[in-house]
């Protein structure tokens, strides 16, 4: 039987349906609307909640005891910790019955063609906007695949830490946006910086002193 994965934001997703919200700024409320979404999505029922909270509990309380250890090094720290989360994931996805995991795969699928969709606009839009050639959008698009590649590598490695994942995803977007400069002309990265700061600028309210 091929095994399904999950996406953490679907663990994520049971984590916060099991337990009560807690106040945080703009991006919070977001992120946990998404979460509330993606639970009221996979139907999630009573016992699953309540299981889902004591796995979160358990989560909580290991890694309270383990940041009491101070007399590890940073290497075996982050071990512990990668093993802990990775329990705690294991748990997580054992609690989708089948019929939620194939809604799962459903979601990732629309996810994705939503992503690809999005990416298709601001792609044509680029290309008038900042005047690219056929060689340009060709060279864009190739690094981008490439770039999705390692990427999905990063995730999958289950030897990394979710720190050591974070730290390399990190580099490969630095990396990914030093190839894309590149790839534009001078102009072009002068003319999409000016873009940039005037998107920047029509997002601020304005305060007149009096």
């Amino acid at each position: 039987m091929k095994k399904v994965f999950i996406p953490l934001m679907i663990i994520f997703a049971l984590t916060f349906s099991a337990n009560a919200q807690h106040k945080m700024g703009k991006k919070g409320h977001r992120q946990n609307h998404q979460k509330e979404m993606m639970a009221k999505q996979l139907n999630f029922s009573d016992e699953q909640k309540a299981k889902a909270k004591t796995i979160n509990e358990d989560f909580r309380k290991k890694m309270q005891e383990l940041n009491k250890q101070d007399n590890i090094t940073v290497k075996e720290m982050r071990s512990r910790k990668a093993a802990i989360q990775k329990e705690k994931k294991t748990k997580m996805e054992g609690l989708l019955t089948a019929e939620q995991k194939m809604k799962v795969q459903q979601m990732k699928a629309e996810q994705k063609t939503k992503r690809e969709e999005g990416y298709t606009k601001r792609m044509e839009k680029m290309k008038s906007n900042l005047s690219l050639s056929e060689e340009q959008v060709a060279k864009l698009k190739s690094q981008r695949t490439a770039t999705q590649a390692k990427a999905e590598e990063i995730k999958s490695n289950e030897a990394l830490s979710p720190e050591q994942k974070k730290e390399k995803m990190m580099a490969l977007k630095a990396e990914a946006k030093e190839q894309h400069q590149k790839i534009l002309t001078p102009e072009q990265i002068k003319k999409k910086e000016e873009m940039k700061k005037m998107h920047d600028g029509r997002g601020k309210i304005q305060v007149s002193k009096k």
